[in-house]
């Protein structure tokens, strides 16, 4: 059976319309509640709220979770292991379920109002991106009769950290009596359900949040509450403002009903009449405030509120959002779904990031208690890009959070018998929270993955005071960390090695040298030396400060560049791949065809130790070092491991499917790209992992951004600091456009299918790159177009049987070998050895052989081989060329269009020389410099980049499969000489060269 993944992911079925600005619900039903719940929830960074109902929930018992949480708000309970081992975390944190005051209770004549009583004649939601409301619209009709139309509106403010509001409008449609709204909190707080899944928090044996006293005073309440464990003190208050025609006349009074506490509203509506409460909701903490400020602060805040009301508000919301919209906003023409599901995701990463500096962005959001409110390296990795390229401000309160926590970060090194900083793999308060080490603790490469962010953050803003204040100490710490933890290894000829770690792929844990962890501490080791040199030189102050703070020597900084230049990366040579880790690869693969799709997601299906025993993949690892360290590997280093780990990865984590899309889209696979972006982008919206009512996948959320701009637009930066772009918009898509700030400017990119514009909407001057050609736009307001058509820009010939038929010379060469061994070889064997290099062509002779041989016997014959080849090609003349081939090549160069060679032969230049075809190609690519010949389009790769072409700008001519094979792995369109059951795959298929013209290659591309 197909892993699940591998499936196209189809929108035949919408759960929510699409809208290019909203998410709707147009009817109520019980079974989607609480994914619901989830995809409607408000927040503001602090405060967040499920898309509960106002009145409560009346359905069946475990289809609804109220939730209301405060970012960083947590408690502590000791946890109990049957068995604990040193350095096991001792407390658990976890965000905490706070008091539900969204509550309005909605009466008739005395029958309530809920979902599951009387008539519901219209009931729909919408969340409004653009607004940052949640509107729900009813029309009920009580078991009496009396029919009302129901209007509320929400918002969690954007600009006001500690405050919500809702505006409650009830009208009686058919009948003139009295109503009832009654506006609670709950003190009554219930924690999540045990669970046998992982990814969900554990059941807590008591409550966390303790009720201590409620009050009411005038048109306000308030409640106080205490966590068990922590100690930290809660507020929650509120405030009213009642609209109705016969204010006078209603009644107001405190109203308690069981652990709900708050205030009731009577009056008498006639026919026609509508009623407004609006209520204002406000959180404070300890955490954030001393405790004897917080009735003030509660105060405070409610007064702005009510003396602003709730239409300033909502006007100031809207007025928030235009302003992140205008930089954050990704419009994508012709692809509805894809349009809402990236809008949705950049609203959700808004409404759960923390912008203070203390608080972070949990996994879950604020949306629900997956994962229990904990922050991990989610954020730096897959949300952190998000803002650092359209609101830097917040990208670097996020790093601040970091150095908030550097000191923890320093105890929990120092637990673990190790030097300088450890971050906690899951944490609040930046404490381990972690309870299973093999994919916990040992993922030490968080270290680098904070290190790798503030170096892209620091390159995208020039923000070099932040390296000197705050950067440079967290990466001198974490550096002390890595090279304390590894050892230069006399066994790997002292290379340097990092034992016991788990890369970010959690079905292969606690191994020696994770390819993407010593991958990433090698650039930050780098980084960190590149650093130590620019405070030394810019910063002195700082630096010195650093060197009598850290006790810090050029010594240590000296080794540090020393365990970067000899870090060891494991690899296979015959793969031509770099390796996961040192036995990743001796693993027995995972049967995937006898894997039934519901045993998806692994983790809940099998034991760890059956999975570490295989060589499956929960998510990209290694795959994601060739996006992050893009410029430490060749293109065709990224095709030969992107298709090696590929088919492996079961994309179990959401993290997954947006990094394959990003390589996928570099390496040409535009519809494959195509499908995990589909994925990433509507993994809530279309409940894609089936778990949306835990919460939201906030990580996701940043991958569907980074599939885009990283994907589809190709941006990259580098080391040295300029951005760079590769377009390719996928088919289903008329345009792209977002925008990019760099360094206090902001660029706007549109990409269609034809042509791509660069425009500077602010700043003096920028500099950047368009597939690899320097561009600069020199005044805002100036635009830059280029084309993406396209077209031939060079042609590469193999050699045997397209240049000359060298085909019958080899033939002669082998026979001669084979008959001299006694092994049996005739022109059906000979087929299989035509495209592939002369140590592959001796393997498949040697296979009839019936013995070994060593490998020193292998390059005898080889080098006996290759001189009675050499020996016959000096019979060849210009008269051996193809033919066209002469009449082609002059024609294709009077056109302007380059001409490469990608033989196999390690005798071409010879070969070329005897035809008198020396001169003719412009480049003509070594297959000794190549790691592996045909089908891998390496050979093909490397000349188009001799030639300076873009593979997709470049046509390949082949006789064999295996060239065919290269020529389309490489991007290029393929020509092939010969029969069509062996060339069949070819763009192109032609009989003989005679019939190649310069007019049919241009046709291949339009």
């Amino acid at each position: 059976m197909m892993k699940p993944e591998a499936q196209a992911h189809s929108h035949a079925y919408a759960l929510y319309p699409f809208t290019e600005w909203s998410i709707k619900e147009v009817a109520y039903l019980e079974e989607n509640q609480q994914r619901s719940e989830s995809i409607f929830a408000l927040g503001n960074g602090y405060i967040g709220m499920r898309g509960n109902f106002e009145e409560g929930y009346y359905g069946t018992e475990g289809s609804s979770v109220t939730g209301n949480y405060l970012n960083g708000f947590y408690d502590a309970e000791p946890i109990l292991y049957p068995e604990v081992a040193y350095g096991y975390p001792t407390h658990n944190h976890a965000m905490l379920n706070v008091p539900n005051a969204r509550i309005v209770e909605l009466c008739i004549a005395g029958q309530p109002f809920h979902l599951h009583t009387g008539s519901v004649h219209k009931h729909g939601r919408e969340l409004d991106m653009r607004a940052g409301l949640l509107r729900r619209d009813a029309e009920w009709e009580s078991p009496d009769g009396h029919r009302v139309e129901i209007a509320v509106r929400s918002l969690v403010s954007l600009e006001h950290k500690h405050l919500a509001a809702l505006c409650y409008e009830v009208k009686a449609l058919n009948f003139s009596g009295e109503i009832q709204l009654s506006s609670l909190i709950d003190a009554q707080v219930t924690g999540p359900e045990g669970s046998d899944d992982p990814r969900l928090g554990a059941r807590r044996t008591e409550p966390s949040l303790l009720f201590e006293e409620a009050g009411q005073e005038g048109a306000g309440c308030w409640m106080r509450h205490r966590t068990r464990n922590t100690r930290f003190a809660l507020l929650t208050g509120l405030y009213h403002r009642l609209e109705a025609p016969r204010e006078r006349d209603c009644r107001v009074e405190r109203y308690a009903n069981g652990t709900r506490d708050g205030i009731r509203y009577t009056l008498h509506l006639n026919q026609g009449e509508t009623v407004r409460l609006t209520k204002y909701i406000a959180y404070h903490t300890s955490r954030d405030y001393p405790e004897e400020e917080l009735p003030r602060r509660s105060a405070e805040t409610l007064e702005l509120a009510d003396r602003l009301g709730f239409e300033a508000l909502a006007a100031q919301q809207r007025a928030f959002l235009d302003r992140f919209w205008s930089r954050a906003d990704v419009e994508i023409e012709g692809d509805p779904a894809m349009q809402q599901g990236v809008r949705f995701n950049a609203f959700g990463l808004l409404q759960a990031t923390g912008r203070d500096g203390i608080t972070n962005i949990g996994a879950k959001g604020l949306s629900g208690e997956g994962y229990e409110g904990h922050y991990f390296w989610d954020t730096e990795m897959y949300m952190l890009p998000f803002f650092t390229f359209t609101w830097p401000e917040v990208a670097r309160t996020l790093l601040d959070f970091r150095y908030a926590t550097l000191g923890k970060a320093r105890e929990r090194a120092a637990q673990m018998a190790q030097k300088g900083a450890l971050y906690p793999w899951r944490t609040i308060n930046g404490e381990e929270n972690s309870t299973f080490f093999p994919a916990g603790t040992a993922q030490a490469h968080i270290n680098a993955d904070i290190a790798y962010a503030i170096r892209q953050y620091v390159l995208a803003t020039g923000d070099e005071r932040y390296l000197a204040e705050k950067g440079a100490e967290i990466l001198f710490e974490t550096s002390r960390f890595w090279a304390d933890l590894g050892h230069f290894n006399p066994a790997r000829g002292g290379a340097f090695c990092i034992d016991a770690v788990t890369g970010p792929d959690e079905y292969t844990a606690v191994v020696d040298n994770n390819a993407y962890t010593n991958l990433m501490v090698r650039e930050q080791l780098y980084y960190a030396c590149e650093t130590a040199e620019k405070l030394r030189r810019d910063y002195p102050v700082d630096y010195e400060r650093l060197q009598r703070e850290l006790a810090l020597t050029e010594e240590e900084v000296a080794e540090w560049r020393r365990a970067a230049d000899l870090m060891y990366i494991p690899g296979d040579a015959e793969l031509g791949i770099v390796a996961q880790d040192d036995t990743f690869l001796s693993k027995k693969r995972w049967d995937f065809e006898h894997t039934p799709s519901y045993k998806y997601p692994l983790l809940l299906h099998y034991h760890p130790l059956v999975i570490y025993r295989h060589q499956v993949l929960k998510q990209a690892d290694l795959v994601m070092a060739l996006f992050l360290l893009g410029d430490r590997f060749s293109l065709a280093d990224k095709i030969r491991n992107y298709r090696y780990y590929e088919p492996l990865t079961t994309h179990d984590s959401s993290l997954s499917p947006c990094i394959h899309s990003i390589v996928a889209a570099e390496i040409g696979r535009l519809e494959e790209a195509y499908k995990y972006f589909n994925r990433t982008v509507r993994m809530d919206l279309d409940d894609v992992n089936g778990n949306v009512k835990d919460g939201l996948h906030t990580a996701a959320m940043g991958g569907s951004w980074m599939a885009v701009v990283n994907g589809f637009a190709g941006l990259r930066l580098f080391g040295d600091g300029v951005l760079s772009f590769a377009p390719a918009l996928p088919s289903p898509w008329d345009s792209l456009r977002f925008k990019i700030m760099h360094r206090g400017c902001l660029l706007d990119v549109r990409i269609g299918h034809e042509a791509v514009e660069y425009t500077l909407l602010e700043g003096d001057r920028l500099t950047f790159r368009h597939r690899g050609e320097q561009l600069e736009l020199s005044a805002a307001g100036s635009s830059i177009r280029r084309s993406l058509v396209k077209k031939l820009e060079a042609v590469i010939f193999d050699l045997d049987g397209v240049i000359t038929d060298t085909a019958e010379l080899h033939y002669l060469a082998w026979k001669e070998l084979a008959d001299e061994l006694g092994i049996p070889f005739d022109r059906q064997v000979n087929e299989r050895l035509k495209g592939v290099s002369r140590a592959e062509s001796l393997e498949i002779i040697l296979e009839r052989s019936g013995r070994a041989w060593s490998a020193a016997e292998k390059a005898a014959l080889t080098l006996r081989k290759n001189e009675r080849y050499r020996e016959l090609i000096g019979r060849l003349t210009p008269a051996d060329l193809l033919p066209g081939i002469r009449e082609l090549i002059a024609a294709l160069r009077e056109r302007g269009i380059a001409v490469g060679l990608a033989s196999a032969s390690l005798n071409a230049p010879l070969i070329l020389e005897r035809l008198g075809a020396g001169s003719w190609f412009q480049a003509v690519a070594d297959p000794a410099a190549v790691r592996k010949g045909k089908p891998d389009p390496e050979l093909f790769l490397r000349a188009a980049d001799m030639l300076g072409v873009p593979p997709q700008h470049c046509a390949g001519v082949e006789d064999a499969a295996a060239g065919v094979a290269a020529i389309r792995a490489a991007g290029m369109k393929a020509v092939g000489i010969g029969s069509a059951d062996r060339l069949g795959e070819a763009d192109l298929l032609l009989p003989s060269t005679a019939e190649l013209s310069p007019e049919r290659l241009l046709g291949l591309f339009g």
